[in-house]
């Protein structure tokens, strides 16, 4: 039993060492095997790893592109621009999205100037005649009626005027009588032809002295008829020309008033129109019937409407510029002469392309319009803006004109609003996915 156990581990042992050997020479055969085949294939090895370097460095790009935002790529690659929202923002931002309306868009000359009245709806108040401020019955500001009493005077001489009056009146009576008498006798040849005309000379005279007395009191608003019983006036009214407003008070209680002096300026504002001033280069294109938006400096976020009437034809100097008087159709809030405005006046109307102000954004020198689509994915509902250049044109009333670089295909539906918010939504963007 133990011969049989030697033998057997014997056995094994040579076994052992005839695979070492083995294995050693085919260790030292695959060696030298490789070593030509590292200068065989050396070569194409290095261009196989510069090609998966390749492919490798490709995949990465697309790994990259596919994982940026897809609302937001790159601006100046040639890529669209896109910006997405879900309903809930396109709800919270209050967006308001339609086809880009046909509007009547006007063309306008820029204008400036001031509230004016027309002449005859001014006045200047004197005295007439010499005399003290009695009393002064207004204030400026007031609203005064034709023939209101705006102050009374009074002076020895108003009384002496209206006392002249009353003799002559008498005087004239008498010598209205004496020159019927003579008259009469004239014609039937009993009194003298040298007397009747001296009678008659005295008599025309009178008349005439008697109506100048008659036409001053007459135009210091006093009644002449009571002046004819015995009635003197000792405080003379001074009465307002026109219905207005007090624009100014020039004199005091007790003041001694020539009868050049301005006493009182009255304005009457019911005819109150715009006189603006058109440069030379664009008074071709102004004419009667064109309609002025304006404002004034009190009411700067008021605009008003007028509409031209009259267009001056001769030129103003310092700017060489001509008047523009256009009579102003809703009047609101006070318009006082002198007032500042500054207008536009529309000369030219025409059908375009336009959107609301907030419905564009600038971009550098670049306006912008986002056309907007809805859609379905999964049953949930995504807008997708994407910008696209216009130009800018007439602003008119808070609307732009927009001119079309690429005609836009039919029922497209662009945004009205938040143009500016679209705009840094996709700058922001941009700033994420560069970094």
């Amino acid at each position: 039993m133990k011969n049989y156990i030697r033998l057997y581990a014997v056995c094994i042992t040579i076994g052992l060492i005839l695979a070492a050997c083995n294995n050693d020479t085919n260790h030292n055969h695959n060696h030298e095997g490789e070593h030509n085949h590292e200068h065989e294939e050396g070569h194409n090895h290095e261009h196989h790893q510069e090609g998966e370097s390749a492919t490798h460095e490709h995949k990465d790009e697309q790994s990259h592109d596919q994982g940026a935002e897809p609302e937001h790529q790159e601006h100046g690659e040639g890529h669209e621009e896109e910006v997405h929202f879900s309903e809930k923002q396109f709800h919270i931002l209050d967006m308001i999205t339609d086809t880009l309306p046909m509007r009547n868009v006007s063309s306008y000359v820029d204008a400036s100037g001031r509230l004016e009245v027309p002449p005859q709806n001014e006045a200047t108040v004197t005295a007439i005649i010499g005399a003290n401020v009695s009393s002064i019955e207004v204030i400026e500001g007031d609203k005064v009626s034709k023939g209101q009493v705006l102050a009374y005077i009074s002076h020895p001489d108003l009384i002496n005027l209206q006392t002249a009056y009353i003799n002559s009146w008498s005087q004239l009576q008498y010598l209205e009588l004496e020159y019927q008498r003579q008259k009469k006798l004239y014609e039937e040849k009993v009194g003298s032809g040298k007397e009747f005309q001296k009678i008659k000379a005295n008599y025309q005279s009178m008349v005439g002295t008697v109506n100048g007395y008659k036409a001053q009191l007459k135009l210091m608003g006093l009644n002449v008829d009571k002046i004819k019983k015995g009635e003197i006036y000792e405080l003379v009214p001074v009465s307002s020309p026109l219905q207005g407003h007090i624009r100014l008070v020039e004199v005091k209680t007790g003041q001694y008033v020539q009868p050049q002096t301005e006493m009182f300026e009255i304005v009457n504002i019911d005819h109150i129109h715009a006189d603006f001033m058109v440069f030379e280069k664009d008074m071709h294109r102004v004419k009667e019937g064109q309609k002025v938006k304006f404002s004034v400096e009190s009411m700067k976020r008021k605009e008003l409407e007028a509409t031209i009437y009259s267009v001056g034809k001769s030129f103003e100097e310092n700017p060489k510029a001509i008047h523009i008087h256009a009579d102003i159709d809703n009047k609101e809030g006070l318009l006082i002469p002198g007032m500042y405005v500054r207008g536009r006046i529309s000369v030219e109307d025409n059908q375009s392309y336009a959107l609301p102000e907030a419905g564009l954004v600038r971009e550098g020198d670049k306006r912008f319009l986002f056309t907007a689509k809805k859609e379905m994915d999964d049953g949930v509902t995504e807008w997708t803006f994407k910008p696209v250049e216009v130009i800018a044109g007439t602003n008119d009333n808070g609307w732009i004109e927009v001119k079309l670089l690429n005609p836009l295909p039919t029922g497209t539906i662009v945004a009205w609003n938040n143009a500016y918010y679209l705009l840094a939504e996709m700058k922001k963007g941009e700033a994420e996915h560069s970094h």
